[in-house]
Parts: structure tokens; sequence; C-alpha cells
């Protein structure tokens, strides 16, 4: 047998291997036929992809907590978040239950970090008491609460929208827990104020963090710009950029966003745009959420001749579309007659693997049809129907 066939027969026996060991044991029992052990790291990659690639959810529960076991695994932080976003997304809610309760069993091995990932996780899947409860449990888990964790639950308040109880937990749990309020704890209460409309309120914090020996930074004060701009109230917006600038603090691009946000909501799109240029003087660079804002708000206003500007503008600074871009402005183009370049970018979401709508694709479909670009329409036709997270079926209309 030659060398290379050799190497190629040993590197299929040891995938099977793998596979097999990460279906019926645990992720530090691989090792090959010959004796040679397999590296952690390679074992818990392999672990991660036959996760992502699980299709039914109780076997997909019981790989996790089974990797979890493994500390190089419990440090892969993407693959809770994803997991726990997916099965949120099927409101599997007992499933994500089941999983991080598991991880306290690893509790006298845990840092505060990873119970502060637990309350995080519980937030974002929407699961506030579980987040709450974990915190209580702190203490008895051999863990002290600092203002990190409490800013923690503090986030899973927020991110479950109650922030009644935001304001709530900011007053009681300092002195419960003997901390200090910090500038992220802060920045969540101002959230929370103006998610609240409580859009004094949230303004009324930079004189409090003021006496209490806080600097409000540039995270507090695009926070009370995109409040008062997404209120339409431009003239308070105006008194947040005086203290800013009284304040030392330089401002970003997500401020210089804010601004467009506030332009759009009184309807100047075209003014928003110029906002590009007065950013850039102040040495900063738009960013994909820039030209979101801007796209988003030129489609409503039906100017597709703008809204290819912009995409060409942002493939000449290299940025890439998002999906909300792709959803937003290829029907634009679509109505604005500019079929080509809606094409070029179905095709591009595609390669990129990026979901779009299947009835944003469709119309592109037709449209092509209409001008006689069968081969183009059929060429999208069979991309989507290649991606396995299309459930539709894409069609060629005869009649179009």
């Amino acid at each position: 047998m030659a060398s290379s066939d050799f190497f190629r027969v040993l590197l299929r026996t040891r995938l099977r291997l793998l596979n097999r060991c990460f279906s019926t044991a645990t992720i530090t029992d691989a090792a090959t036929k010959d004796g040679t052990t397999i590296t952690t790291n390679a074992r818990v990659k392999m672990a991660v992809k036959q996760i992502f690639r699980e299709r039914n959810y109780d076997r997909l529960v019981e790989k996790f907590k089974e990797c979890s076991k493994e500390y190089r695994f419990r440090c892969k932080h993407n693959v809770y978040e994803r997991t726990v976003r997916r099965l949120a997304a099927a409101k599997r809610f007992s499933n994500i239950e089941d999983i991080l309760e598991e991880q306290k069993k690893h509790a006298e091995a845990a840092s505060e970090g990873f119970f502060i990932r637990l309350i995080t996780l519980y937030g974002r899947a929407g699961m506030l008491q579980h987040a709450m409860r974990t915190f209580d449990e702190l203490p008895t888990l051999g863990c002290e609460r600092t203002v990190k964790s409490m800013n923690a639950v503090l986030t899973a308040c927020a991110d479950t929208k109650n922030f009644a109880t935001v304001k709530t937990l900011f007053h009681e749990l300092p002195e419960k827990l003997g901390v200090t309020p910090d500038i992220y704890s802060y920045n969540i209460l101002a959230q929370a104020f103006c998610e609240m409309g409580s859009l004094d309120l949230a303004f009324s914090l930079l004189e409090e963090m003021k006496k209490n020996g806080v600097s409000p930074n540039t995270v507090t004060f695009n926070t009370l710009l995109n409040g008062f701009y997404r209120s339409d109230q431009r003239s308070e917006a105006e008194k947040v950029w005086t203290e800013m600038e009284n304040c030392g603090v330089m401002p970003d691009t997500k401020t210089f966003n804010a601004k467009m946000r506030g332009l759009i909501v009184e309807g100047k799109a075209k003014e928003a745009v110029k906002v590009i240029d007065e950013l850039e003087s102040k040495g900063l660079k738009p960013d994909t959420i820039s030209f979101n804002i801007l796209i988003k708000a030129l489609c409503e206003e039906d100017d597709a001749e703008e809204v290819k500007k912009m995409v060409c503008e942002m493939k000449t600074r290299e940025l890439l579309l998002n999906r909300m871009i792709y959803e937003t402005a290829i029907p634009a183009l679509c109505k604005g007659e500019f079929i080509d370049m809606a094409y070029e970018l179905c095709e591009e979401a595609l390669n990129r693997n990026c979901f779009i709508k299947p009835e944003v694709l469709q119309e592109v479909i037709n449209r092509l049809v209409a001008i006689s670009e069968d081969e183009k329409a059929k060429q999208l036709v069979d991309m989507g129907s290649g991606k396995s997270y299309y459930d539709s079926k894409f069609t060629i209309s005869l009649d179009s």
C-alpha cells in the first residue's frame, strides 16, 4: 500500500473512532487503535461539530451535558450561546434549563465569570426567573457576588424587557451586597429608563454619576442620544451633545449613527446621508449599521437610485452587507428596475450563506423571468433550493 493511501485509511479510522467516541463515551476517552492519544483540543472540536450538526434536540442536550464535563469545552462561549439561541428559537426552554443547570455541578472549578455567563444566557433566552434564581444561588455555590454579577442580573432584566425591575434592583442590590454601582450599572439603568420613556430620569443620571464619582462614557451618551432622537426630541439631544463635550468624551461612529436616526425620525433622510461627511471629518468611519440606517430610510422613501448608491458605497469601503440590508435593498432595487444589482445581491447573499426571506428571493426570480433572464433565474432557483435552511420551494413561473 502506498504511503499516501495508508495515511488516508488511518485518518478515516480515527475519524470513525472519534464519531463513536462522542456518541457513546465521554470527551476524555478518545484514542486510536494504535494507542495514540488524540489531543483534548481535537476532541473538543469534534464534539462541537457534533453538537452543531445534531438535529434531535434531546440527543443534542445529552451530548452537550456529557461534553460539558470537560473544562476546555466549558470555555467555548460561542457554543453555549449558539446552542441556547437555537433552543430558544425552537421554544425548548426545558432543554435550556437542563443544559444550564447541569453546569452548576462544576461549581467547584468555576469562577464568578462562569456563573455570569449562565445568568446572561438565561436572560437572552427570556428566562428571567431562572437568571435571578441563579444569581441568588451564587453564595451556596461558593461564589461571592460582586458588582459584575449584579450587572449580569440587571442585563438579564433588560434583555427580557423587565425595565422596571432594573430600576428596583439597581436601588436594592448595592446595599444588600455591599457593592457600589459602576459605569456598566449606570449604563444599564440609563438604557432601561430610555426604553421606559423616562428620558428625564435617564438624563438626570449624569448628575448622579458625577456625585458618586462615576465618569459617564461614550456608551452613556450614545444611549441618551438614541433615546432622545428616537422620541423626536432633538433639542434635548443637543443638550446631551453639550454634556458630552463638557465631560471631554469623544463621539464615536455610534454617536453619529444616533444622529442619523434622529434626522430620519424627522423625515430628513437626505440630510442624514450628509452625516457621513460630518462623521469622517472627525476622523471616524461609517460602519455597517450606519448604512443599515440610511438604506432602510431610503427604501421607505422609494428612492431606489440612492439605495443603489449606498450599496455601491459599502462595496467601495469593503463593508459586508448584512441580512437586514439584503432584505430591504433587494425589493427596493427590484421596484426601481435595478434587476441586475438585485440579482447580484441575491447571489452574494446565498454564496455567503446569509439567510434572506424566501419571498425576497422569489421576487427577484420572477423579475428575471419577466425580462427573459431565464438562466439567471434558474441559477437562483438552484442555489436557493440547495440551502438546507430554506423549506420553501422556489419556482419559475412560465406565465411571467
